[in-house]
């Protein structure tokens, strides 16, 4: 019996042992990589950035704001808004946005111009079906100018949503009545994707393209929300670094 007791004993420590040695490199390792990532994420950001907005030469990110819910204390951010200003005057607006798709949350990155025209996107991240919804990244006229692509308005095609102003009617699929032709057998997704432009649209419209100041973004947003009783706030933020 006492042979059986120390056995046990030295299985618990060595299993302790090995338990500690474990969470300590998976420590050390994530240490390692919140650099690089952070990184990553830093320059894939001001590259969408540079891709949906119109040439500036401020630093959107480091001028940015926040837009957050906050219920039951937890706070959960709603949009991020980028200025772009070439010298002192506003050329643009990007507004990070999100939405929950076929296959779960969307995000995506809005460009709109001085005048709340769309000027170009770029699809962040997705969970859509590969193929499918996963078409979205391109489907409704996202273009990059560092590879010699040419911006296609919605006037010259039906799927693009270049040049469209949401403030003059949310853009719908057509299936829904709208003037935006959905994914071809992805319409949930279609329906997501301009649920989240939507929504960018408001958030841009509140933190200046109609309503001029941080406070007139927080008026906007809380009237949005009042039904859920989330209260909304908007903060100013430098959380990543423009490379």
């Amino acid at each position: 019996m006492k042979k059986l007791e120390s056995s046990l004993k030295n299985m618990l420590l060595v299993l302790t042992g090995v338990t500690a040695v474990s969470v300590a490199l998976l420590a050390y390792v994530n240490e390692l990589t919140k650099g690089p990532i952070a990184e990553a994420n830093a320059k894939t950001l001001n590259e969408a950035l540079k891709k949906v907005l119109p040439e500036f030469t401020n630093n959107p990110v480091a001028e940015s704001d926040t837009i957050f819910s906050e219920k039951n204390g937890k706070k959960n951010v709603d949009f991020i808004v980028y200025p772009a200003k070439n010298g002192e005057e506003l050329v643009g607006t990007a507004v990070e946005a999100k939405s929950m798709g076929f296959g779960g949350e969307l995000k995506v990155l809005v460009g709109f111009n001085a005048e709340g025209k769309i000027y170009n996107y770029s699809l962040l991240a997705h969970a859509e079906t590969p193929g499918l919804g996963s078409k979205a990244d391109k489907w409704f006229g996202a273009y990059d100018p560092a590879k010699g692509e040419q911006a296609v308005s919605h006037e010259e095609s039906k799927k693009s949503i270049l040049g469209m102003n949401p403030g003059e009617a949310p853009l719908t699929v057509s299936k829904d009545g709208g003037a935006v032709d959905a994914i071809t057998a992805s319409t949930i997704t279609s329906r997501a994707f301009l649920n989240a432009v939507n929504a960018a649209y408001q958030a841009y419209k509140a933190e200046g393209g109609e309503v001029n100041g941080v406070s007139g973004a927080s008026q906007k947003a809380t009237s949005a929300d009042a039904a859920t009783g989330a209260t909304i706030k908007v903060e100013l933020t430098d959380s990543v670094s423009a490379k």
